[in-house]
Formats: structure tokens, sequence, C-alpha cells
């Protein structure tokens, strides 16, 4: 297994630095279908809170619209694209935490496929929220439109080759064939992850996920 705990410091190291001048620091982590930023926010989540600052990590996939609606709609089979979230909620939702205060988010939960509202409190002295989503830096209206909103951003750095093989092995840890499991990744997964390729937006810091390789410096100023 790689180990980041090189990445982790760099991104502790910067959101700290931002508590020192904003009440409320908002980190993007952002990447491709399994590019693993769900471990990369949990890892960045136990560091700050080991440093003793208050931190939530807030998912995207919490705005993911319900499997019924998408069918209604003709895009069941794409869950997971762009258009099958609820942009505006969360634009909404980050625009609330930035503001401060006490901001209450709905979760995803896996076990049930389905967005659960009310779920999360981020507390009003909360000081670090992490967000984390394929699409936090995403080039295309109007998901460009969160890009002012954050602090610090981070994208992970994968190659599409890699990413296949992992997100196959997600539907074959969930017990698919191995045909069944490629033909799954090959129909939604693997396109979403050249679609954020394809359209990604500067970050702060881009996380390198390959062994002797290091954080790159800084693309923009935070």
């Amino acid at each position: 297994m790689l180990d980041t705990s090189a990445q982790v410091t760099a991104l502790a190291e910067r959101a700290a630095v931002l508590t020192e001048t904003r009440p409320r620091v908002l980190v993007a982590l952002a990447g491709a279908p399994g590019a693993g930023k769900s471990t990369m926010a949990s890892a960045l989540h136990r560091r700050l809170t080991a440093q003793r600052y208050r931190a939530e990590v807030v998912p995207l996939d919490g705005f993911l619209l319900d499997s019924a609606v998408l069918e209604g709609r003709g895009l069941r089979q794409r869950k997971g694209a762009p258009e099958t979230f609820d942009i505006q909620g969360f634009l909404h939702l980050v625009h609330r935490l930035k503001a401060g205060g006490e901001v209450v988010a709905p979760i995803f939960d896996r076990a049930r496929d389905l967005a659960v509202a009310g779920a999360q409190v981020v507390p009003a002295d909360c000081q670090i929220v992490i967000c984390e989503g394929n699409y936090l830096l995403f080039d295309e209206a109007p998901w460009r439109d969160l890009v002012p909103l954050w602090d610090l951003s981070a994208r992970l750095d994968v190659p599409l080759r890699e990413l296949r093989a992992r997100l196959i092995q997600r539907w074959l840890d969930h017990g698919l064939s191995r045909a069944a499991a490629t033909r799954r990744a090959e129909i939604n997964d693997v396109p979403n992850a050249e679609r954020i390729l394809r359209n990604e937006l500067p970050a702060h810091l881009l996380l390198a996920t390959r062994p002797g390789e290091r954080p790159a410096p800084p693309a923009q100023s935070a």
C-alpha cells in the first residue's frame, strides 16, 4: 500500500496556516473515481484532529440524486456522472459552509445506495471543512463556480490505467465476476474518469499517488 503521509502532511500544514487568518477553512479534495479521495480525506481529518483542530469531512456524494429520480431521467446507469448530482444544492451548502455557523448536510449511505438528509452536522466552531468529491475542480458549468469558494484545493493524480484497474477491483470486491466487473467499470466509471481528466481545473496542490513521488508545489496561491 502506498504511503500517503507526505501528502497528508502537506495538506495539514497548509490548512493549519490558513486557520490563522480565516475563521473557517474550506479544503477541496478532488480527483477521478478510484483516486483515493475518501481515504485521503479520512487521513487528513485524523491528522488535523490529532493536532487539535476542529475538522469535519463533507462528501459530495450526499448530493447524488435518488435512483428513482435517475430512472425517470434515463440516467440510472450513469449514476456518478456530473448530471446525476444536485449541484445547485451542493453549491448552496458550500456557500453556507463558507459563511460560518452550524450547517446540516446529507450523507450518502452506500449500503442502501441512497442519500440520507440531515445525517451530518458541521458545528459552528468547526475550523476546517474537508470537502471531497469527483467534480470539485471540474471545468464545466456550473461546477466551476465552486472553485472560488475553496481556500485550499488538492487533486489526487492517478494515471487512467491505474484508475481503470482500481475501478474494476472495486466491483470485484462487490462479488462480481471479472467480466461483469470490467463491464460495469467500462460503462460508467471509466468514462466519468476520462471526462474529469479532460476537464481538470488547477489545484493548489497536486498529490502524487505513485511510489517515490512527492506532492507537487502549489499551482496557485491559497
